[in-house]
């Protein structure tokens, strides 16, 4: 199983339209041999984001200053924090502690949403 960098992912830093339904996981499409990221929201606080992963691709393991909620919305992933693994189904949910080391993968498509808090964390 591949694990891309962060770094690596297509992005799309285009916010979302206020005001309109959506559904979380046709906001968002596959590529080949990708981790892709479509932005929701951004502010000086937090942000909303959304990824899709392609079969066998992944997150490395990283470690963020500030708690994360991931949630899957579509498919199956595994998120390993400190070393503990959980494997996630759709529609669930876990949040990643802040100074924790984590990584993303799975066998196979996958698509989620993350939430990242900005504060209380500053150390």
């Amino acid at each position: 199983m591949k694990n891309k960098p962060i770094k690596d992912k297509l992005t799309d830093t285009t916010e979302m339209q206020k005001s309109k339904a959506y559904n979380a996981a046709d906001m968002i499409q596959y590529v080949p041999n990708a981790v892709v990221t479509k932005s929701i929201l951004e502010k000086p606080r937090g942000n909303i984001s959304i990824l899709s992963f392609d079969k066998g691709e992944g997150l490395i393991e990283k470690i963020t200053p500030f708690d994360t909620f991931a949630m899957i919305i579509e498919g199956t992933a595994e998120i390993v924090i400190s070393g503990e693994r959980n494997l996630l189904l759709t529609g669930q949910s876990i949040v990643i502690p802040a100074h924790s080391p984590f990584l993303v993968s799975s066998g196979e498509r996958f698509k989620m949403m993350i939430t990242v808090i900005k504060s209380g964390y500053q150390v």
